[in-house]
């Protein structure tokens, strides 16, 4: 009983003692904690703002960078696609521009023979080329004109060749008297070349061209290096080769040093004894400074010096004086008898190339195409010789008075008298020359019969100015491999690259320009010019003679 009524008074004190009426607690600290509390959460939401507002530019930067690098890779993808496209396309456009070009050499290199000589091919049409409006003359005034203009003017050729070649062999026996053996070069009989040994020359003055061969005096001897035998060479010397000098049977060089020589003899590549001390009286070296190689410079001052040192000896046995002709060809010699005649010809030292009728010249006696060799070691290889002997071989299988030859001559005629009026351009005989070659293969031999010379003229020019149209005239021998193979040229020349005698018109604009030109008004002026000529022959072809210098 006692312990129920104690947790009932318990109950009734904790009652009293709790209740806020009987006895009130301290709560001024309530609202204040509430408001910091309210500008706690408003400070904490502001920075949750803040951060969220922060988060979300990073998120958008995020994102603007991710699209960025997006664009850039497609880009870039583009561009790699449109690379490859590209590649691809300039791949196949070469091969197939390659399988065009083999293609066509094949085509020219083996045309079928029954379309080469029939009498309705026709050459490539040229649209709206001026040629096709060429009127020649008729056969009756062709003729007539070939034989009171041309054959007329030619008739005494062959006195001419007799008498040139006679002074010329003695002029060369006196020289070889006047060398010694063991120190001079030694020279070798003449070779005829050019037109007048060919029997295409057209105009007068007749003018004899001369191959001189020279040889080293032993133990040295020449080595022809032609730029089709050796490492790939740049465009401007294809055509050339060098010549170095050695020993039968030594290393290249020079034994002036090790052999004693006498006071009066001279080293072909020095210029000087091994014992004479250097002076400024010593002749002009054949090589070039510092190099085993022939320069063709002073190979021309040592010609012309020898030829004047051969001919004072043998002077009093003719009546007629020895002249050297054109400056600004060294190997020009004129004789000018008493009369006041002249008879120029032309003396040029050769080196040739083994033993073949190949022949290193040098550059400055051929005429002038608009280029020239890039230094003075550089020789021109000549095919003079072999021409020769292909227009001989043509001649035997062509019909009787076959008219290649007089096709070759009034073409010839007609250049040289436009050059005469508006002076010389890149076009000369050799190209003409040239394309007759050419047409020699492609036409049968029944199509060069006399009484077709108008219509193989006609083509001749046609060729010629299809030619100058494309900038592009192989040479006959290089790389032609449908030259007969009793030529017997050196496999290297007829593997070599075909050689573009004209290239220098790609390179010089002016010059083209020139050429064409002039070769235009050369076709508008042949008709009024054939006609002119057949009625009244002029005394004199030759104009004014050139300066010369006594020897």
């Amino acid at each position: 009983m006692a312990l129920p009524l104690f947790r009932v008074c318990l109950v009734v004190v904790t009652a009293i003692v709790n209740h806020p009426l009987l006895f009130p607690r301290e709560n001024t600290t309530v609202p204040e904690s509430e408001e910091e509390i309210m500008r706690k959460m408003r400070a904490h939401q502001e920075k949750l703002q803040l951060e969220q507002l922060r988060l979300e530019e990073e998120v958008a930067r995020l994102a603007a960078e991710k699209e960025a690098l997006e664009q850039a890779a497609e880009k870039d993808r583009q561009q790699h696609e449109t690379h490859a496209a590209w590649d691809l396309w300039s791949t196949l456009c070469m091969i197939l521009f390659l399988i065009i070009e083999v293609w066509r050499q094949d085509h020219q290199d083996a045309p079928p023979p029954d379309s080469l000589g029939s009498e309705e091919d026709e050459l490539p049409a040229l649209g709206g080329a001026p040629l096709r409006d060429l009127s020649l003359p008729s056969k009756a005034e062709l003729g007539h004109f070939y034989d009171r203009c041309i054959r007329a003017a030619t008739a005494d050729a062959a006195r001419t060749r007799e008498f040139v070649e006679g002074f010329v062999d003695d002029l060369l026996g006196a020289l070889r008297s006047l060398c010694g053996r063991d120190v001079d070069m030694e020279v070798e009989d003449f070779v005829g070349v050019d037109s007048m040994y060919e029997g295409w020359q057209a105009d007068r003055p007749l003018r004899c061209h001369l191959f001189v061969p020279f040889t080293p005096p032993k133990p040295y001897r020449f080595h022809p290096e032609l730029w089709c035998c050796s490492h790939p060479v740049p465009l401007d010397r294809q055509g050339y080769g060098q010549i170095k000098v050695g020993q039968v049977g030594h290393t290249l060089g020079c034994i002036c040093s090790k052999t004693p020589l006498g006071e009066d003899m001279l080293c072909l590549l020095h210029g000087r004894s091994a014992r004479a001390p250097p002076s400024c009286e010593m002749p002009d070296l054949l090589c070039a400074q510092e190099a085993p190689y022939l320069d063709t410079v002073q190979v021309m001052k040592w010609f012309q010096m020898a030829l004047t040192r051969a001919w004072r000896p043998i002077a009093h046995k003719y009546e007629f004086d020895l002249a050297f002709g054109e400056l600004a060809s060294p190997g020009s010699l004129r004789i000018r008898f008493r009369s006041g005649k002249c008879v120029p010809f032309h003396l040029t030292p050769v080196v040739q190339c083994e033993d073949s009728d190949l022949y290193l010249v040098p550059p400055l006696c051929r005429e002038p195409s608009g280029g020239g060799p890039a230094s003075s070691t550089d020789w021109l290889l000549s095919f003079a010789v072999c021409e020769r002997h292909f227009l001989r071989m043509m001649s035997k299988a062509l019909p009787e008075g076959a008219c290649h030859l007089s096709c070759l001559q009034v073409a010839s005629f007609l250049l040289s008298k436009q050059r005469r009026l508006t002076g010389p351009s890149g076009l000369g005989r050799y190209h003409l020359k040239t394309t007759l070659l050419h047409l020699l293969l492609l036409r049968r031999a029944a199509d060069w019969k006399a009484e077709q010379l108008d219509v193989r003229l006609h083509e001749l020019l046609h060729f010629l100015e299809k030619s100058l149209l494309d900038k592009k005239l192989h040479h006959f021998f290089v790389g032609n491999r449908r030259v007969p193979e009793a030529m017997g040229l050196p496999e290297a020349v007829l593997r070599a690259e075909p050689l573009n005698l004209f290239r220098p018109f790609v390179l010089q604009r002016g010059l083209y320009q020139k050429t064409l030109d002039s070769f235009y008004e050369m076709l508008r002026n042949a008709p009024t010019l054939i006609r002119e000529y057949s009625l009244h022959v002029p005394s004199d072809h030759a104009g004014l003679p050139p300066k010369t210098v006594a020897l």
